[in-house]
C-alpha cells in the first residue's frame, strides 16, 4: 500500500495520541488509524497492516493495540478534547450510555463469553458467544444532520465465570457493566468540569438502577432514562405541618405509593408537547408529575407519553426539567444505537481476530475513535462532497450522509492528497486526473 498522510484536522489528533504512548510504537498509531480507514473486506488486524504498509511490523502493531487497551480512559480524553474544540454542544453537555456485544469465535479468546442476543434477528438466536461492551458517547446536534453520537470509550465486560480462563499475571478485577456506567459517567463530568453547562446522561433502561443513578448523583449528573411500568414511585415527602420542621431528619420519600399504570390507562389528564425526535418535530401527547424514587435517592420527574401502540415511562433526575427536554434526550440516545451499528458493519469492529482481551479492548475503542474522527472530519464538510446519489435514481437524494459515506469520502481524500504529493508540482495531462478521479469516486 501506498503511504498515505491523514488529512486536517486529523493529523494533529494522531499526534497529540502519539505524545501518550510508548515512544519505541507510538510511530505506528497514525499509519494503523489509516488503516482502519483504507482496509477493506474483512477487517481483520492484518488487514490493517496491509492497508496502511506496515505489514513487516506486524508485531509492533499488536503490541500497540494491548497499549491502546490500557489507556483507553486517557486517550479518551484527549479525544474529547480535541473534538469539544471545534463542535459547539448546545445548551447542555449530553451523553448517551449503552452496551453492545460482538461476535467472536474460536476457543481461547479471552474474556469471551455466552450473552444475551439484542437482535435475534429471524433464527431467534437468544444467546451469542462473544464481547460484551459498555460505550459512552457524546450526543450532539449537528446544523444540517441531526443528532449525532460520537463514541469516546468503550469498557469490556467480563462474567466472573470468565475471569479464571484469563491468567493471572494479566487477569482484570470483576466489575459489573453497573460500575462501569458509572467510572465513565464520572469520567464525563471530570472532563467537562468548569464548562458551565448541565452534564445529562441518557441511558437504557438496564441502567436506570441504584449504581448509576448513584454515582451521577454524587458527580452533578443529570440522568434521563426509561421507567418500568411497575417501578415503585411514591408521592412527595409530606411538608412538616405549620411549615415548622420537626427534631430529627426530613423524610425524603413520601409514603402513597403511584401507580404508572392507572395513570397511563387514565384517558383524562393528557397534555400536548411539541419536541423534536428522530429528525422531526412532533406533537406529543404526556403526562408529567414529580415523584420520589429509591434508586434516585429522592425526587425524580416523570413523563408519560403515548405512542401509537401503548404508553412509556420516562424519568429524569432533574425534578426543574421539562417533558420536552425529557423526551427529545431520551429519543437522542438512540444515535448511540446507530452508532453500535456502524461501528461493527462499516468499521469492523469485532473481526480482528485477536486473543488477548487488552488487545481486543484497544482494537474496539481504536474503532470507535475511528468512526468519531470520521465524524469530526465531515462536521464542515458539505453533502455533495460526501455523497452523490446521481447514479442511484431510487436513492433519497435528500438524506443525510451515512456514515459509509463519511468514510469513502475520507478515503478520496486521502488517496486525492498522495496523488498530489506524488506530483510534486508538475502538471498533469487532464485525461490522467479526470481518470484518477473516476477511480476514486467508483472505487471508494
Amino acid at each position: 500500500m501506498i503511504p498515505v498522510e491523514p488529512p486536517e484536522p486529523l493529523d494533529d489528533l494522531l499526534d497529540t495520541l502519539a505524545s501518550f504512548l510508548d515512544a519505541r510504537h507510538a510511530e505506528l498509531l497514525a499509519p494503523l488509524f489509516l488503516g482502519t480507514v483504507l482496509a477493506w473486506g474483512r477487517r481483520t488486524a492484518t488487514a490493517w497492516f496491509r492497508a496502511c504498509g506496515i505489514g513487516a511490523e506486524f508485531r509492533r502493531g499488536y503490541t500497540l493495540l494491548g497499549s491502546l487497551g490500557r489507556r483507553v480512559p486517557l486517550l479518551a480524553s484527549v479525544a474529547f478534547g480535541h473534538l469539544r474544540r471545534s463542535i459547539d454542544p448546545g445548551p447542555r453537555w449530553l451523553f448517551a450510555l449503552d452496551d453492545t456485544p460482538t461476535r467472536r469465535y474460536g476457543p481461547p479468546v479471552e474474556g469471551a463469553g455466552t450473552h444475551r442476543n439484542p437482535t435475534p434477528g429471524p433464527a431467534h438466536q437468544r444467546y451469542l458467544y462473544g464481547h460484551v461492551w459498555v460505550t459512552l458517547a457524546w450526543a450532539v446536534r449537528h446544523p444540517g444532520w441531526d443528532t449525532l453520537a460520537l463514541p469516546l470509550w468503550a469498557d469490556l465486560y467480563i462474567r466472573a465465570k470468565d475471569l479464571p480462563a484469563i491468567d493471572a499475571d494479566r487477569r482484570p478485577e470483576f466489575r459489573t457493566r453497573l460500575d462501569m456506567a458509572a467510572a465513565q459517567i464520572a469520567w464525563a463530568a471530570r472532563a467537562v468540569h468548569g464548562s458551565g453547562k448541565p452534564v445529562w446522561v441518557a441511558v437504557d433502561g438496564g441502567y436506570s438502577n441504584q449504581p448509576v443513578l448513584r454515582a451521577a448523583r454524587k458527580e452533578g449528573v443529570v440522568v434521563v432514562g426509561r421507567l418500568r411500568k411497575d417501578a415503585a414511585l411514591y408521592g412527595l415527602p409530606p411538608a412538616p405541618p405549620g411549615g415548622r420542621r420537626r427534631p430529627g431528619r426530613p423524610p425524603v420519600y413520601g409514603k402513597d405509593r403511584l401507580s404508572l399504570a392507572r395513570r397511563g390507562a387514565h384517558p383524562l389528564g393528557w397534555q400536548e408537547v411539541q419536541c423534536h425526535q428522530y429528525q422531526k418535530d412532533v406533537t406529543k401527547q404526556v403526562k408529567t408529575f414529580l415523584a420520589t424514587w429509591h434508586p434516585a435517592g429522592g425526587v425524580i420527574r416523570v413523563v408519560v407519553v403515548r405512542e401509537d401502540d401503548g404508553w412509556l415511562a420516562y424519568f429524569c433526575t432533574d425534578p426543574g426539567a421539562s417533558a420536552k427536554d425529557i423526551l427529545e434526550a431520551a429519543a437522542d440516545r438512540t444515535a448511540l444505537e446507530q452508532v453500535n451499528k456502524d461501528v461493527k458493519e462499516v468499521e469492523g469492529a469485532g473481526q480482528q481476530q485477536l486473543r488477548y482481551w487488552r488487545a481486543n479492548a484497544g482494537a474496539f475503542n481504536l474503532c470507535l475513535w475511528s468512526h468519531a474522527a470520521v465524524e469530526w472530519w465531515a462536521w464542515d464538510q458539505p453533502d455533495e462532497e460526501l455523497a452523490d446519489r446521481s447514479a442511484s435514481p431510487w436513492d433519497t437524494a435528500e438524506r443525510r450522509p451515512s456514515h459509509q459515506d463519511k468514510r469513502k469520502a475520507l478515503q478520496r481524500e486521502c488517496l486525492w492528497q498522495e496523488f498530489q504529493s506524488r506530483l510534486r508540482g508538475r502538471p498533469c495531462p487532464p485525461e490522467i486526473l479526470e481518470m484518477v478521479q473516476a477511480l476514486l469516486w467508483r472505487g471508494g
